[in-house]
């Protein structure tokens, strides 16, 4: 975010560097052009359809409006495009309760619309990612509703886990286990006679049952539907709840109630089994099938980061999103620990490290970062805006120096904060309406993002937004940033456009750290590259690592000396 001034003389005390402008980026070759194992270094832009662009006009995304502004990824700088869910879907979680795998549902436009958008996306040299939701569908699944409709003893209930009540009646669920949205893991349901029968499992909302994957059907299903996209030419998958298919044999009791507080903390009975492992080995067979490097990423929450290594051994899926990195606040020795750990349980089994800041789940870390340490992923205050934002600058640069591959969730180069403040009435997260379950307040970061200046919507489309978005967004637009040598957006396309262009950034699996004062984290890579971030809150002198060329603040610095801003991260070349 700083610009080394050519102009000045290097020895002058204090030089002062100006924030935001890169001098060293330089045109690369396209993604697609980068055919050898692209996604090792490889920058992906996560597109949450409902929230991102509105071509029809009806307040909600859609998949033309994501094709209209694929020009602006391209430019950005990213190298691939992560969509959401735009499934057939009764839309009881935001698309993630998919009622037919093979459809698009129309808020989202046709199969047609994806096909458009998977091409025009290959044309500007941008590879196009999906998500596929295994763990469990829609209550609106055929397969879901024949089994409900042909009662006890129908086929179709084995591809899900029901089971008979405990209890003399069958009044009680068959285990202690709980929704991850709050309340029991269980629904009772009503057989065709109107009497009540048994109950079945769903680790999220009712509406979304677990498939049974002991099941041959369902794995057969999910080899089919991979090719059916991997047809229509999409690059690879984000596989939601990888870590949760295969169920403990005989789904034993946990024991104890607020299991929530268990997750990524404590091996669970229908979390990270062993058996997903075979899973990932046939799907990666059907990947290796196809040409191109088609890949599939894991939200796979576990508890260790070694765990999480299980899952991109060299015969299954090729990337697993890094939660401990995203759940560690701005703090350098947390920091540098989960740096260290993350690329050493990578190394032995090839597979790149991954980067993430924000996602649909999670509180926006331009906010996160606002607030005190200790308070989670969720939060509900606001925080110190200018702190946060600070820190989020900092924190992007620092992610983009790391060897591996990083998501950049969208509007998060806008800066944008969480929405807090959204009235209950507009709120659709389903755990908001669960009592005991995740804090349910997603919507906050999954309000539309903003465009243009004005508008009903500031650009979003033309008839408003499903979810309001607060004025002073217009501000922080697209439009208004664009430019901008300060702005939020303009440091992330000068950071892509130095990422790529530097030898020493993108794929690797190792840092060489560098002794630095406490609360300051500082790292070599090839090509003379170093990475200084002051994770205090007071400027910090170190001796001069080289010739600024990105910061997140204006830096002072000559030959003998440098001062680093409070919350801030520079990239020198040495």
């Amino acid at each position: 975010m700083t610009q080394h001034l050519a102009d000045a003389t290097p020895t002058t005390p204090h030089t002062a560097t100006t924030p935001h402008t890169a001098t060293t980026a330089v045109p690369a070759a396209t993604p697609a052009a980068r055919s050898t194992d692209w996604w090792r270094d490889a920058v992906i832009y996560q597109v949450y359809p409902r929230s991102f662009a509105d071509a029809n006009g009806d307040g909600m995304g859609d998949l033309e409006g994501v094709r209209s502004r694929l020009p602006y990824l391209r430019d950005l700088g990213v190298d691939a495009v992560w969509l959401s869910p735009f499934y057939a879907s009764p839309q009881a979680d935001a698309g993630y309760d998919v009622a037919d795998y093979r459809a698009v549902d129309p808020m989202f436009g046709t199969v047609e619309h994806a096909d458009a958008l998977i091409r025009d996306a290959h044309d500007l040299g941008l590879r196009i990612i999906v998500d596929v939701v295994p763990n469990h569908s829609s209550d609106q699944h055929e397969w879901f509703k024949r089994a409900l409709k042909e009662g006890p003893g129908s086929p179709l209930r084995e591809r899900y886990h029901f089971r008979p009540g405990r209890g003399a009646e069958g009044e009680l669920p068959p285990n202690d286990w709980e929704s991850i949205f709050g309340g029991p893991a269980w629904t009772r349901t009503t057989d065709p006679d109107g009497t009540p029968g048994d109950w079945y499992l769903h680790l999220f909302a009712p509406e979304q049952p677990d498939f049974n994957w002991d099941h041959p059907a369902v794995a057969d299903e999910f080899r089919s539907i991979l090719r059916f996209w991997l047809d229509l030419g999409v690059d690879g998958f984000r596989v939601d709840v990888a870590h949760g298919l295969v169920k403990a044999a005989g789904l034993p009791d946990i024991g104890g109630q607020d299991q929530l507080k268990l997750l990524g903390n404590a091996a669970m009975p229908f979390f990270d089994q062993d058996g997903v492992h075979a899973i990932y080995r046939s799907w990666r067979k059907v990947l290796d099938e196809y040409a191109g490097e088609r890949i599939a990423v894991a939200e796979a929450w576990t508890p260790t980061v070694d765990r999480t290594a299980l899952y991109v051994r060299p015969d299954e899926l090729h990337q697993a999103f890094n939660f401990q990195y995203l759940a560690t606040y701005w703090d350098a020795a947390e920091l540098r620990e989960v740096i260290d750990t993350s690329l050493a349980a990578m190394r032995p089994v090839h597979a790149p490290a991954t980067w993430v800041l924000s996602n649909h789940d999670v509180t926006r870390h331009a906010t996160r970062f606002a607030n005190p340490p200790g308070l989670g992923t969720q939060l509900r205050t606001p925080g110190d805006r200018e702190l946060g934002l600070r820190r989020a600058h900092a924190a992007t640069l620092l992610m983009l120096a790391l060897p591996g591959s990083a998501y950049v969730y969208q509007g998060e180069e806008l800066g944008l904060p969480d929405v807090t403040d959204l009235p209950d009435e507009v709120r659709q997260d389903p755990s908001f309406f669960r009592a005991a379950g995740q804090d349910g307040f997603r919507d906050g970061c999954r309000v539309p993002i903003p465009w243009t200046r004005e508008g009903s919507s500031y650009g979003f489309g033309p008839g408003g937004s499903w979810l309001p978005q607060p004025a002073e967004w217009a501000g922080l637009s697209v439009e208004a940033q664009t430019g901008d040598p300060g702005s939020t957006l303009e440091l992330y396309r000068s950071a892509l456009a130095v990422r790529r262009a530097h030898p020493g950034l993108g794929a690797g699996d190792s840092v060489e750290w560098l002794p630095m004062p406490d609360g300051v984290l500082a790292f070599a890579r090839e090509g003379g590259f170093i990475c200084t971030a002051n994770t205090t809150g007071a400027p910090v002198r170190i001796p001069t690592p080289g010739r600024a060329i990105l910061s997140s603040a204006t830096v002072l610095y000559n030959e003998q000396a440098a001062e680093l801003p409070a919350d801030s991260t520079v990239w020198w070349q040495a």
